[in-house]
């Protein structure tokens, strides 16, 4: 039984299948990471409801923290909201870029950063990166 080469077509069509595979599974990661992003919509609706009932409670001398305590809420939920959907549109586009072998540079970056949502993204990205450093896989994206 012979061994293929790494220029095999063998070889070329295992690589292409795991690049589909971790693109199939970036975009599951990015769903997810957009999901689970949006439970600090709840911070924000209830920094809202503080401040309302902040105002409407102004006859009585609570002082500010009602108004400081819900703009804190929102401001901080709306930030972690904001930064979870931009990781989960970098983790989309970096499953599109493995997927039509593209920016390879970029594609390992996402694949280092994702390395610190534990335990599936440290997994997911630490199999990216033993892909995308073969020399096959580079030259498939054209980073030589």
């Amino acid at each position: 039984m012979t061994m293929p080469t790494p220029e095999s077509p063998v070889s070329l069509r295992e690589d292409e299948y795991q690049l589909r595979l971790l693109s199939i599974f970036y975009f599951i990661l990015a769903g997810l990471t957009a999901l689970i992003g949006c439970f600090p919509l709840i911070h924000v609706a209830f920094g809202f409801v503080m401040i309302i009932a902040g105002a409407a409670a102004n006859a009585h001398p609570a002082g500010p923290a009602p108004l400081l305590g819900g703009m804190l809420f929102m401001l901080i939920g709306g930030a972690i909201f904001i930064i979870c959907q931009a990781i989960a549109f970098c983790t989309f586009l970096a499953g599109r870029f493995l997927r039509s072998h593209q920016q390879h540079t970029y594609c390992l970056v996402i694949a280092v950063i994702i390395c610190f949502s534990f335990p599936v993204g440290t997994v997911l990205g630490v199999f990216t990166i033993l892909v995308l450093v073969r020399p096959e896989v580079r030259r498939l994206f054209g980073a030589d």
